[in-house]
């Protein structure tokens, strides 16, 4: 997952800072505010693709004794800093630039300028998108894409899946303003046109910093999983009862499972050991990305065997 993450984000920032260069000297030679947004928008992304190479690299670092469960969580800090600049920068400047062209509308010079980098830009995010999209249904196949973005836990790349969408409406809604200049006559359309993908980057970047918020203060596994664990206590003729499941996201492949359940009664604190054990076995087989597992044994009464300590009334095993 962390190298198909990181495929996605090289695949956009390459095509972003392409396409920001051409974008700023098509603006420079027509005088397009709708043109000059999408070039601001180029930047934008392309500094939040290196904001999500550096988050991804700091997530990977290994457990210190001052952070325990390890630096998983950066990639959610850092998806959430990208939301916010994605709003205050790129949303920010394309609304002030066309609120600026629309109070003095100036005609767009050499339209097919424009044209041709439009054409060329949407080649290039267009397979940014497709790369991104590509990595992303691998993992949620059968589910509508609305509803995965929710569920994903990956950032990394449903941020650069959206960003790439909001680039591609952009596109069209600059390509249709100039066309709708260039028939009218009226340049107020470019304008309306910054505006419009001003309000399209603001709306794409509020969906990002409530997604990663969620997940920056700790969202639980994804509800196959849950349901999987608990079906796999359940099979275990050992426990009585699973009491509770509580599972929280680490980083997008590390999870920490809280587990407690009532054993059976005339189990020794040794067979209770077991027991945590062979869960843990099947747990981990079966759902890897559950990385620590800590099991507390309700039953107050284990009896001991023949020469063992005295017994404990909670198990761990991590």
């Amino acid at each position: 997952m962390a190298e198909g993450s990181t495929k996605v984000v090289v695949a956009a920032l390459a095509g972003n800072l392409a396409i920001a260069v051409t974008k700023f000297v098509a603006s420079a030679l027509t005088g397009s505010a709708a043109m000059f947004s999408e070039a601001i928008h180029s930047v934008v992304d392309s500094g939040n693709q290196v904001l999500l190479l550096y988050g991804i690299r700091r997530s990977r670092r290994p457990a210190t004794p001052e952070h325990p469960f390890g630096f998983g969580r950066e990639v959610y800090f850092w998806s959430f800093v990208v939301a916010v600049l994605l709003f205050g920068l790129g949303a920010g400047v394309s609304l002030y630039d066309g609120w600026l062209a629309l109070k003095n509308p100036r005609p767009v010079e050499t339209p097919w300028v424009n044209f041709g980098v439009l054409g060329f830009a949407t080649l290039f995010e267009g397979a940014s998108w497709w790369v991104a999209f590509k990595e992303f249904r691998r993992t949620t196949q059968g589910v509508p894409l609305l509803s995965a973005v929710r569920r994903s836990k990956n950032p990394s790349i449903f941020v650069v899946l959206l960003e790439d969408t909001a680039a591609l409406v952009g596109l069209l809604l600059a390509a249709a303003g100039l066309v709708a200049g260039e028939i009218t006559g009226n340049p107020v359309f470019d304008a309306w046109a910054s505006l419009a993908i001003g309000v399209v980057l603001a709306v794409v970047a509020a969906l990002l910093a409530y997604e990663s918020k969620g997940l920056l203060i700790g969202e639980a596994a994804d509800r196959r999983v849950v349901e999987g664990i608990r079906r796999i206590v359940g099979e275990e003729r050992r426990v009585k009862r699973t009491i509770d499941v509580l599972t929280m996201h680490m980083g997008p492949d590390d999870v920490l499972l809280n587990m407690s359940a009532e054993f059976q009664d005339e189990l020794t604190a040794d067979e209770v050991e077991d027991t945590v054990a062979a869960l843990e076995t099947r747990i981990r087989g079966q759902f890897p990305e559950v990385r620590r597992i800590f099991v507390e044994a309700d039953a107050m009464r284990l009896r001991r065997a023949p020469g063992a300590a005295p017994a404990m009334p909670q198990a761990s095993a991590g």
